[in-house]
């Protein structure tokens, strides 16, 4: 009983004095109210990546039109190169819808939109590795197409000066890409797997 007693007082926070928080408490708690509020910050960060996401539809636009006027003298390979275009400006926009939905739900508040029969499934689901892990992948894809421009660009039998070098570049930087993506994974496989205390 004695034993209860004295776990009692101790489990009294000494700064509570006349039932009222103290002024440290009070400091703290106003403090830790400003800290969390300021991730609303955040929200005109993700108001113009809104606005990005209208300017990628606006290139696009004019990449179709391009394509649409210039359809019957186009060759082959620049029909296809001209696809490849719309597929990297539409990889782009997903990118930044994903970083937009999934930032803004992790980092300043979740979205009351309900059970909206339009909502994607992974909306809410996507944590922060979830989250590294489709950048990277969006970034992989985005370079790869890049990639595969560039060298459906190249004259055959031709190598302007430079070019080489350029494309070398190219080729380790979407290497290192891939390594990133991989390393990613495999270490937050590696933090999965850890057992929590």
């Amino acid at each position: 009983m004695e034993h209860t007693r004295i776990v009692a007082a101790e489990a009294t926070p000494v700064e509570i004095e006349d039932g009222k928080p103290s002024v440290t408490d009070r400091i703290e708690s106003g403090l830790e109210q400003v800290l969390f509020a300021s991730r609303w910050l955040m929200a005109p960060f993700y108001l113009l990546m809104v606005a990005a996401l209208g300017m990628l539809l606006v290139k696009f636009a004019q990449e179709s039109w391009h394509i649409v006027t210039h359809t019957l003298v186009m060759t082959e390979s620049q029909a296809v190169l001209a696809v490849l275009s719309l597929i990297d400006i539409t990889l782009t926009g997903n990118l930044l819808l994903m970083v937009l939905f999934a930032g803004y739900e992790n980092f300043v508040s979740k979205m009351d939109i309900g059970d909206h029969k339009d909502r994607p499934d992974w909306m809410g689901k996507v944590d922060f590795a979830g989250l590294k892990l489709k950048l990277i992948a969006s970034i992989v894809a985005i370079s790869g197409i890049n990639l595969l421009k560039n060298f459906m660009a190249l004259e055959p039998g031709v190598m302007v000066e430079g070019k080489d070098q350029q494309l070398f570049w190219m080729v380790i930087i979407h290497l290192v890409f891939i390594a990133s993506g991989v390393m990613l994974a495999f270490m937050d496989k590696i933090v999965g797997a850890t057992t929590k205390h």
